[in-house]
């Protein structure tokens, strides 16, 4: 029998501001500007056999949070590591701090529901 695979995901939300320079001047989003931001980070793997768990949902919580919570109520083009501040570099920038702390991990979704836009980083 094949042993299933199962792909598991958890939400989490933050606010932040920033604003484009390389946009030229006049342009509305070179100035200070925020979001509402959604995103979901999704885990694969099989299920363990003394929890039936692909992964504890607490402990993925805790990890997220830890990074997100760098990313909650700040500037953006402030924080150490995000060289871009758009939606793409933003995911990418979730995906590469949780990579080592989340084996299984297989997507970062960073959304802004309010422009209807969203950016996904997947292995």
């Amino acid at each position: 029998m094949t042993q299933k695979r199962i792909e598991i995901s958890k939400d989490f939300k933050f606010e932040a501001a920033h604003y484009f320079e390389h946009k030229p001047d006049g342009h509305p989003f070179k100035n200070l500007h925020g979001h509402s931001f959604e995103g979901s980070v999704t885990l694969s793997g099989p299920l363990k056999d003394d929890s039936g768990w692909v992964k504890d949902f607490w402990k993925i919580e805790e990890t997220v949070g830890a990074v997100v919570s760098k990313l909650d109520h700040t500037l953006l083009n402030d924080v150490e590591g995000l060289d871009r501040v758009s939606l793409e570099a933003l995911a990418a920038w979730i995906f590469d701090r949780l990579e080592n702390d989340l084996p299984g991990l297989v997507a970062v979704e960073v959304r802004r529901p309010s422009c209807g836009e969203r950016a996904v980083v997947k292995i």
